[in-house]
């Protein structure tokens, strides 16, 4: 794994203000503000019952069977692009803004990086592979339940702040009534390291997780993208923040870059999946063995 050299100041903060090639859209492919979770739409309903459903079950027990059982990294062996194709039949089930197969949003977030930050390659890659670890959806992989797989992620074996996503229905997670568990820092210690911190199960953490047993040497920021992307108290509302070290800190400006891609880019609009592959194959080349243990 490599380590992102630091940015200057000028050079970061042109970084987070953007470049020209990527205009933010005012409202997603169905005509809704993002990730408004309230608004009445035709996905809103089933959104919220997947949030019940997740804020139940995500426990510190639960998180650590996943983990053990998928840390093995014995199910498959394939490359990065194979994965990719994989996805093709899946919807997110969690996502308010859009109804497309994964491989769209894939390919829209890396071109929509690509388009304003061309020199960053890793970044573009990052925006390709960041939600591979979906493939838990599939019967290969356990067929896991969609609440096991997407949706917004966040640290168990703590409080659940309230910023996250229907906080009230983690008052049914029984975590939330473990005084081990539901202090501030719960298991947890000042500056620890988010590396130290269990996240609720899914695929962020999955792909996290194969990308670094496979020996990947995209920077330590497309590592942090990779594992934390989806955890919106975090890169939203600066939550969690006190169980942060430094190095994750500096991460963290990557992540906010990021997240405006992987959010706002996604729409009706089709990626030429042929025209733009030879360029993401010799990037998976650059950082990613052949094939990988998955």
């Amino acid at each position: 794994m490599a380590v992102l050299a630091d940015s200057n100041d000028n050079e970061l903060k042109q970084l987070q203000d953007g470049g020209e090639g990527f205009t933010v859209p005012e409202t997603n492919s169905f005509g809704q503000t993002f990730r408004d979770y309230d608004v009445e739409s035709e996905r809103q309903k089933g959104v919220e019952e997947f949030y019940r459903t997740q804020h139940i079950n995500q426990t510190c027990d639960f998180v650590k069977r996943m983990r053990e059982e998928y840390g093995k990294l014995n199910r498959v062996e394939m490359s990065i692009w194979e994965c990719c194709e994989l996805l093709n039949e899946f919807v997110d089930e969690s996502d308010p803004d859009l109804d497309e197969p994964q491989i769209e949003h894939l390919l829209q977030t890396a071109e929509a990086i690509r388009k304003d930050y061309p020199n960053e390659d890793w970044l573009h890659l990052t925006g390709l592979i960041h939600d591979l670890g979906k493939v838990l959806l599939h019967p290969d992989f356990g067929e896991l339940p969609q609440w096991a797989v997407v949706g917004d992620t966040f640290p168990v074996g703590c409080a659940f702040d309230e910023s996250i996503v229907h906080h009230k229905y983690f008052k049914e997670n029984p975590d939330n009534n473990n005084p081990a568990f539901n202090t501030k820092y719960g298991a947890y210690s000042e500056g620890c390291g988010l590396d130290n911190v269990l996240m609720s199960w899914g695929h962020d953490d999955y792909m996290y997780l194969v990308a670094k047993e496979n020996k990947t040497t995209l920077p330590s920021a497309g590592l942090f993208i990779i594992r934390y992307h989806s955890f919106y108290a975090l890169h939203r509302a600066d939550a969690y923040k006190h169980l942060m070290n430094e190095e994750e800190i500096e991460n963290l400006k990557w992540l906010k870059i990021f997240n405006k891609y992987d959010l706002y880019s996604k729409s009706k609009v089709r990626v030429d999946v042929e025209k733009v592959k030879p360029y993401y194959l010799s990037l998976i080349e650059k950082y990613f063995p052949e094939k990988l243990r998955w």
